[in-house]
This record gives structure tokens, C-alpha cells and sequence, in this order.
């Protein structure tokens, strides 16, 4: 009979300074996710002057190029040039947005009692669908009023438009600084790593900026031309709030994938209720048509060779931006995806050129 011979147990010791050494790091992670979760809001501010800094940075770089040499002064005149852009579109567009606004509100209660009624082109809401009782049924259950009393109303719309004036202030006075000392901070990051290393992150760093800044420019460009042929659509064909339409659905299409299938929706409804059936018809058109040439002419064209992701990676990227921070992140995920996509082209690179590479032996002299 043969004696099984057992392997001997083995025993892992772990020293107290380890065991210490993990707490202090879960710790530290702990503190840095706590932190991050309070300062969610600064982080959306700084994410969003970046956007609009690496925007603006290459009017500022075309201004070096032709003989504004110095960074602060290029800065400052990008900076005018973009303020006073911005201030003339709203000089042009606000007041007939305000107007058009007042004009729908006051058309709200004839579109009410239409809709009371079960008459007008609304009227198949209530005689289908009893949309009204509905709502009457929402208001006697104490949901509506819960949401719309008077303090709650009151206290809510003061807090947004505080935090509204201190977001847009710090987002213009950080979009600034970015551009100011945006390349000077990248010099001293780079300048913290080895000296041998500093090529390949340089070139990663320049290709970081192309691809993020290649989609940001690009998505506002394709954005303001979605706003105006639609307008311009709308006005021709006589339906209300075309300037205002317009302006949504500018809006709506920096939000990828999602954005101009709702920016369809909201138009084709308001051409319906205000123009008819065959209005209605001729915008859903337009609006199938355009995206068209959108997806197959203008991404391609206006994006070049910035942002070179799949259909498949587009749509991941999205939906995870958006489940995590919604529609901020949905915006950011596409450049931060393609962020990630150099640095794994870059480590792929990086490995295959190691890989070829022969291995010499040491000179022994």
C-alpha cells in the first residue's frame, strides 16, 4: 500500500505595515471619490471651459501664426472676437426668441381649450388618448400641486438663477485662463517626466488634442449648420417660432446620436399642431433627408481624420456618458473615448516597436 505524501500547507504572512499601507490607500480612494462627489459641480464647470477653451484654442494658435506673437495678447483677442460673436447672435436672436415665446404663451389657452374640447388639430390627444383627464386626475391626486407650490416654486427658480449667473461667470473667466496658461501648464507636466519619455508623450498629448479638439469644433459646426437649415426651412414655410425652433434644434444636435431624432420630433409636432398634416410631412422629410447627409457627408468631411471611431464605439460611449452624467456626458463621451482609443494605439505601438526591436547584448568592453 502506498503512502500519499501531502503537499505542505503554505502560509501566507502579511507584515502589519502592509495590511496598514492598503487601509491608508482604500482610505485615500475613499476620500478622492468622496471629494470628486462633492465638487461635481465645479468639475462640470471646469469640463465644459475646457470644451470651449480647446474650441477657441486654434483661433489663438492662427493668431500666433500671423503676427500676434504673444500668447496673452492672442488669447485676449480670441477671447473679444468670441464674446462679441456670442453677444451678437443673442442682440439678433433673443428678441425674436422673447417674442415668439409671447406669442406661444399667449396662444396656450386657445391650444387648451381646443384640446378640452377634443377639436383642432390637438383635439385627437384628448379624443384618443383623454390626455385632459389625465392631467385633471394628476392635479387632484396632490402630485402637481406638491411639485408647483408657491415657496417650493419660488425657492427653486432663486437657487437655479444664482447658480446659473455664478456657473456662466466662472465658466468665462476659466475658459480664459485655460487658453492663457493652458500650454505653459502642459510644458511643466511634461517637464516632470523623463527625458527620454517626453517624445512619445508629447506626441500622444498633440494627438489627445487633435482628436478631442477636431470633435469639439467639428460637432459645433455641424450644430449651428443643423439650427439654421432647419430655420430657414421653417420660415419658408411659414410655421411659427421658426427662430426659436431653429435655436433648439442647434441645441439638441451637440447631443450625439440622440439629439437630432429629438429635435425632429419636437419640430415635426409643432409644424403639426401650427401648419397641418402636409406641413408635418414635408419637416420629417427634411429632417430624414438631412441626417442623411449629415452621418455621410458632413461628419466625414468636418471631422477629417480627428475622430476615427465605430459606429459601434460611438454608440457604447454614449449611452455610458449619458447613464453616468447625462447629457454632459453624453456630449463628453465621444472625445473621451477617442482619448482612450491614442493612448491604446499609442501602447500598441509602443509594444510592437519593442517586440521588433533586436536586443543587443551589453559592450563588455
Amino acid at each position: 500500500m502506498l503512502d500519499v505524501v501531502q503537499a505542505p500547507e503554505r502560509i501566507v504572512l502579511f507584515r502589519p505595515r502592509t495590511i496598514l499601507q492598503i487601509l491608508a490607500l482604500l482610505l485615500a480612494v475613499g476620500i478622492v471619490l468622496w471629494l470628486l462627489w462633492i465638487a461635481r459641480h465645479v468639475l462640470t464647470w471646469v469640463v465644459i471651459s475646457l470644451f470651449l477653451a480647446i474650441a477657441l484654442n486654434p483661433f489663438v494658435e492662427w493668431l500666433q501664426r500671423h503676427g500676434v506673437r504673444r500668447r496673452g495678447v492672442a488669447a485676449g483677442v480670441a477671447y473679444i472676437v468670441a464674446l462679441a460673436a456670442v453677444g451678437g447672435l443673442a442682440a439678433a436672436f433673443v428678441p425674436p426668441i422673447v417674442d415668439q415665446v409671447n406669442a406661444f404663451s399667449h396662444q396656450v389657452p386657445h391650444y387648451v381649450e381646443q384640446l378640452t374640447h377634443g377639436r383642432g388639430r390637438l383635439g385627437f390627444l384628448e379624443t384618443k388618448y383623454h390626455v385632459v383627464e389625465k392631467v385633471r386626475h394628476a392635479i387632484q391626486t396632490g402630485g402637481v400641486k406638491r411639485i408647483l407650490s408657491a415657496g417650493g416654486v419660488a425657492f427653486a427658480v432663486t437657487r437655479s438663477i444664482i447658480s446659473a449667473v455664478a456657473a456662466t461667470v466662472t465658466i468665462v473667466f476659466m475658459t480664459f485662463f485655460m487658453l492663457l496658461e493652458g500650454p505653459a501648464w502642459m510644458e511643466r507636466l511634461y517637464g516632470m517626466l523623463p527625458e527620454h519619455s517626453q517624445p512619445r508623450w508629447r506626441r500622444m498629448g498633440h494627438d489627445i488634442y487633435r482628436t478631442v479638439g477636431g470633435y469639439v469644433s467639428g460637432n459645433l459646426a455641424i450644430s449651428v449648420i443643423a439650427g439654421v437649415s432647419s430655420g430657414l426651412l421653417l420660415f419658408a414655410l411659414s410655421v411659427p417660432y421658426a427662430v426659436a425652433l431653429g435655436l433648439v434644434v442647434a441645441v439638441l444636435d451637440l447631443i450625439p446620436l440622440a439629439g437630432a431624432t429629438l429635435a425632429a420630433i419636437v419640430v415635426v409636432l409643432v409644424a403639426l399642431g401650427a401648419k397641418g398634416v402636409t406641413t408635418a410631412i414635408i419637416v420629417a422629410v427634411f429632417f430624414v433627408v438631412y441626417q442623411q447627409l449629415e452621418n455621410h457627408l458632413l461628419q466625414p468631411l468636418v471631422y477629417g481624420k480627428t475622430v476615427q471611431l465605430s459606429p459601434l464605439a460611438v454608440l457604447i460611449a454614449v449611452l455610458i456618458g449619458a447613464e453616468v452624467a447625462g447629457i454632459l456626458g453624453a456630449l463628453g463621451a465621444i472625445p473621451i473615448a477617442g482619448a482612450i482609443q491614442v493612448v491604446i494605439v499609442d501602447w500598441q505601438r509602443a509594444r510592437r516597436a519593442g517586440i521588433v526591436e533586436p536586443v543587443t547584448a551589453p559592450d563588455t568592453g
